[in-house]
């Protein structure tokens, strides 16, 4: 793609690293970026360049905050005896849409994926692991995609529990099996929490 300006031709390239994004695509944003007033163009690159300078993860579940500990985390009428363990913040934000969970959350970071060399060491599984050994914790359930790298997941982190006095369930299965999460419905993902089934019915199936 010729353009007429160096400038704009490496703004293009920044913008087209974006997910989605190819490179007509940046181009309509550059340009559309230029006829806007230079005050709404900075403010967008202030607050950008802000977010990443200054975005922290909780403490306590991993998942983005302005703070050391996330609003959910530290609301007192969420229920910190289940905890619900998801991939990433977009599924905490997927689960919080239904408005049907009540408890906290642990965000993993990822999904154990050999073939893509990410190891049961480069998720946020011992953590979850030492929480569930201190003994407040009931119940733990298990909201990652339904994908042979989730159940993996699933089952390596429930082969550390087991022995510990706490329930494990997993979201029903009104989820199909290869989906993402984030992409599940609102209404769909709910009743698949509100329905959700021991562990260890669902690694006999």
């Amino acid at each position: 793609m010729e353009l007429p300006s160096k400038l704009v031709e490496n703004a293009v390239n920044e913008m087209a690293q974006l997910p989605g994004i190819g490179k007509r695509t940046a181009l309509r944003l550059v340009l559309h970026l230029l006829k806007q007033p230079l005050e709404q163009t900075e403010g967008l690159t202030n607050a950008l360049a802000t977010m990443r300078k200054d975005i922290q993860f909780c403490q306590t579940c991993h998942t983005i905050s302005d703070a050391e500990i996330c609003g959910i985390c530290a609301n007192p009428s969420r229920d910190k005896a289940i905890i619900c363990v998801v991939e990433d913040v977009r599924d905490v934000m997927a689960l919080e849409n239904t408005g049907m969970f009540k408890g906290v959350y642990h965000v993993l970071g990822g999904k154990i994926s050999p073939i893509e060399g990410i190891g049961p060491s480069q998720l946020k599984i011992t953590s979850l692991v030492e929480k569930a050994k201190l003994g407040v914790i009931t119940e733990i359930i298990f909201a990652l995609s339904s994908t042979m790298e989730g159940d993996t997941t699933n089952f390596y982190i429930y082969k550390q529990i087991k022995d510990l006095a706490i329930k494990t369930s997993t979201i029903a299965r009104g989820i199909a099996v290869g989906d993402e999460l984030e992409y599940a419905d609102e209404v769909t993902l709910g009743r698949s929490l509100l329905n959700r089934i021991p562990f260890e019915t669902s690694i006999r199936q």
